[in-house]
């Protein structure tokens, strides 16, 4: 009889710190390799210039992707005014050059401040949304540029934190779909200069910080997955915003299998399911005292439920 492969039955959200000049998905595919795990993913694509936290989503947490992205992220970004790039960032070709004037930091945090809220993005070129079924970038290695639809984001805030021009470095902390490159652009078009990305590093996502992930050096250090292993952080981490309902054993067993089951206590909206044993059934929607499924989880590990106080 051969034995299950180390990780073959575990789950969970594994968070990691991407090095500079590697995609997020040949982190994946490092960490899938190290692991030995079927199925892995990601919470949010970093550029392959940009560093900081990647969640990694490991067996059953794959199926919660769509909660990962949507989660609120931070970055720290530095602009460099000046200059405009065809990628809007640095290592794009340029485009334009301007002198960049004496700022203070009150002209720049003015300028700044109209950027948070809700606010209209046109898409950059080179990124992965599709046009007729092709990625953007695709299109723009080609020399082609298409139209794009502004899309609407939210910039919760932002704050200036140096300013060494010709450059300026800024945190922002920002909703789902927001591109930090873009950002920097429209900063400096608001600022007459121009301006192109220099350098990203996310900080932050959800409730995953860069400070408690591996290190990147201990990636690619690592002979085995044993170590790593070890941090995988539970399934509902990526879940602590929903609220909490338990099920006992017969309504446990209707939901799993699609059912709609009454919920203790009654929940709105989306909320975290747990079994009698502690194990997180899923994602259902609560409405009218009874809750449905809406992702369904099968391997997480039993252990106490965290309700609602």
């Amino acid at each position: 009889m051969t034995s299950a492969r180390p990780g073959a039955s575990r789950s969970g959200i594994l968070a990691v710190e991407k090095g500079p000049g590697v995609t997020s998905f040949q982190v994946v595919a490092h960490l899938r390799r190290l692991l030995r795990a079927a199925k892995v993913g990601h919470g949010g694509t970093l550029d392959p210039d940009a560093t900081g936290l990647l969640p990694i989503l490991i067996g059953e947490a794959t199926k919660l992707t769509p909660f990962l992205t949507g989660l609120d992220k931070e970055y720290v970004a530095t602009a460099r005014l000046g200059l405009t790039t065809d990628t809007q960032d640095v290592s794009g070709r340029v485009l334009t050059t301007l002198p960049v004037p004496a700022l203070d930091e009150a002209a720049v945090g003015a300028a700044l401040a109209r950027f948070v809220g809700e606010i209209e993005q046109i898409p950059p070129m080179y990124s992965a949304l599709h046009h007729e079924g092709r990625r953007l970038y695709e299109l723009a290695r080609e020399g082609t540029e298409v139209e794009r639809a502004p899309r609407r984001v939210t910039v919760h805030a932002i704050t200036l934190e140096s300013v060494a021009l010709p450059e300026l470095t800024f945190r922002v902390r920002c909703g789902k779909g927001t591109y930090v490159r873009t950002l920097a652009a429209d900063l400096g078009a608001a600022l007459g200069t121009g301006a192109a990305l220099a350098r990203l590093v996310r900080t932050r996502v959800g409730p995953y910080r860069l400070e408690d992930a591996v290190p990147w050096s201990a990636l690619l250090e690592a002979s085995d997955g044993a170590a790593l292993w070890a941090r995988l952080l539970p399934l509902d981490s990526a879940l602590g915003d929903l609220p909490a309902c338990a099920l006992d054993a017969r309504a446990a067993q209707a939901f799993v299998h699609g059912q709609s089951v009454p919920a203790r206590p009654a929940v709105a909206g989306l909320a975290r399911v747990y079994g009698p044993d502690g194990a997180l059934l899923g994602v259902g929607a609560g409405g009218g005292g009874l809750v449905k499924p809406e992702r369904l989880l099968h391997a997480d590990t039993p252990r106490t439920p965290v309700l609602p106080g």
